[in-house]
């Protein structure tokens, strides 16, 4: 990990978006499995389609994130493990819970959907 003098109000800023963008991505990846029950087989192709448009969007910041909290080479394993389907879940809990606790280590209250992007605010 980053040492703590290295992240800056902005690094912290960016960990907090990227959070963000994964949270959005395992809820999408949950509703989809949720709802593949209730869908005629003809029109699981679509949430196939779906799920692998979450995975794309969910590695990229599956990586950027990981740049942040960790170092590069575990970003490339985190990005790769995220486009497996079910472990792909569990890369993206990981990630989340190591943004979480960098998030919390540096004074910032992290909640179910996140940190609030306001207190990053500078006050004037």
């Amino acid at each position: 990990m980053p040492s703590a003098s290295k992240l800056s109000r902005q690094d912290l800023y960016d960990i907090a978006v990227y959070q963000k963008a994964i949270l959005v991505c395992i809820l999408i990846y949950v509703l989809v499995v949720i709802v593949q029950f209730v869908v005629p087989s003809d029109a699981r192709i679509f949430l196939a389609i779906g799920v692998f448009g979450i995975g794309v969007v969910a590695t990229v910041f599956v990586f950027l994130l990981a740049l942040k909290v960790w170092r590069t080479g575990m970003g490339i394993v985190l990005a790769i493990l995220t486009l497996i389907p079910c472990i792909g879940l569990i890369a993206l809990v990981a990630i989340n819970q190591q943004a979480s606790g960098t998030l919390t280590k540096h004074g910032y209250e992290v909640g179910l959907l996140g940190a609030n992007l306001s207190q990053f605010k500078v006050n004037d």
